[in-house]
């Protein structure tokens, strides 16, 4: 039943918001969508009783109206997309049949890691890796804090650690620098944690997965 009550929550907002594009729509929604339950809880698992992991509940609980003001979004346009492609390893020509041209020239050099979705994911993570993200306001100026809960064995810095933001529509790049002392204890399986961009007021957050890339 989620499918349909996040499709009505998408359309409720570009009702609102008229000129936001589907990724910001997207981005609104998870951003502002709470790890805990209706009952301010960890979200369980279909036991009732493990804790579930972002694999299980996505970015969280849905809470509309937060998503109808959420401060800042991760936004997209279709170059980022057709980008995404070409890191897919599809040549100029397929990605050309998708931006509906003769061809596209992909970019020299385009992580996946760098996909500017609101969500971070590094599944093949060895020992280092940069991420890098870009938000935009779609609120009053203001400055953002970052706070990250890193996972387990790994160290995340946020480069810069403050956003300001002067207008409406501004974008502003940041990069998380994702370490480890201690990489041949770190799990199998992916571990999990968070960034969250707050003004006070708007709680930006996004979940973080890594997987060590072992041998």
């Amino acid at each position: 039943m989620s499918t349909p009550h996040v499709a009505g929550i998408a359309a409720l907002l570009k009702k609102l918001h008229p000129h936001w594009t589907t990724a910001a729509i997207k981005s609104a929604i998870m951003t502002t969508a709470s790890p805990l339950d209706i009952d301010e809880r960890p979200i369980l698992e279909d036991d009732l009783v493990s804790k579930a992991t972002p694999f299980a509940y996505g970015a969280g609980l849905v809470q509309p109206n937060l998503a109808m003001d959420p401060g800042l979004v991760y936004d997209m346009n279709h170059y980022d997309y057709l980008n995404f492609l070409c890191a897919q390893h599809y040549n100029n020509s397929a990605v050309g049949v998708f931006a509906n041209q003769h061809a596209y020239k992909c970019p020299s050099s385009f992580s996946l890691l760098d996909f500017n979705c609101p969500s971070i994911t590094i599944s093949d993570f060895s020992g280092t890796a940069m991420v890098t993200r870009k938000l935009k306001n779609v609120g009053p100026p203001n400055t953002y804090t970052s706070r990250i809960q890193a996972p387990p064995g790994i160290s995340v810095v946020v480069e810069p650690k403050t956003l300001v933001y002067s207008k409406v529509d501004q974008e502003i790049l940041f990069k998380l620098v994702f370490s480890t002392d201690n990489f041949n204890n770190l799990p199998m399986d992916y571990s999990f944690g968070s960034l969250v961009w707050s003004d006070g007021k708007h709680v930006v957050r996004s979940p973080i997965a890594v997987k060590a890339k072992k041998a």
